[in-house]
């Protein structure tokens, strides 16, 4: 679904119900906008070296109180009001949350570092290429994301799963599976 320029919804909205946007949106420059004030607070976090400090930054960013997440810096994201984090999670160094169509990291989860959560792509068609759809990623309970991994737009990982090191996920992951490879597939079910 392609965004007119008559739209009057929030273009943060907007994106995450899947809409493209376009270039010439004449709410554009809030993407922008934002981003920037996330860099302003990343900058602190990322340079800090004490827990708390980082946890209550990351609440600015995610605008929700946060409980028990760990996250070693740096870290790296564009807007962080699409980002919901449950409890006891742990991120790792060097992850990049490109959160514009949502994130959603349930409790337990951990990510390795050098992980990309990426939620935005581009239309296909060259006339609008530069324009921006946004799909969400869920990460269920539990779910243990390998370093390096990608999480392509619009995926779902399910509760226990395990992406292996290096694998970029493009398909929906099961409950209690190992997936790895590009594109990654299912290398075994974990036993319960």
């Amino acid at each position: 679904m392609i965004a007119t320029e008559k739209s009057t919804e929030d273009i943060f909205t907007r994106l995450l119900n899947g809409e493209t946007i376009l270039p010439h949106d004449p709410q554009i420059g809030r993407l922008r906008e934002e981003s920037y004030k996330v860099k302003k607070l990343l900058v602190k976090m990322n340079s800090s070296s004490d827990s708390k400090e980082i946890e209550e930054l990351l609440s600015q960013i995610v605008d929700k109180k946060l409980e028990n997440v760990v996250v070693f810096t740096p870290i790296y994201i564009n807007y962080g009001k699409n980002i919901n984090i449950g409890k006891n999670v742990f991120i790792n160094f060097d992850c990049t949350f490109l959160a514009l169509g949502g994130i959603t990291i349930e409790d337990n989860v951990l990510i390795g570092p050098k992980v990309s959560l990426i939620t935005e792509n581009h239309p296909l068609h060259p006339k609008d290429r530069k324009g921006l759809i946004g799909k969400s990623i869920h990460i269920k309970k539990n779910a243990w994301i390998g370093a390096n991994a990608t999480i392509l737009p619009g995926i779902s990982i399910g509760e226990n799963a395990v992406i292996a090191a290096g694998a970029v996920v493009s398909k929906n992951v099961p409950d209690n599976v190992v997936v790895g490879g590009i594109p990654a597939k299912i290398i075994k079910t974990i036993e319960l």
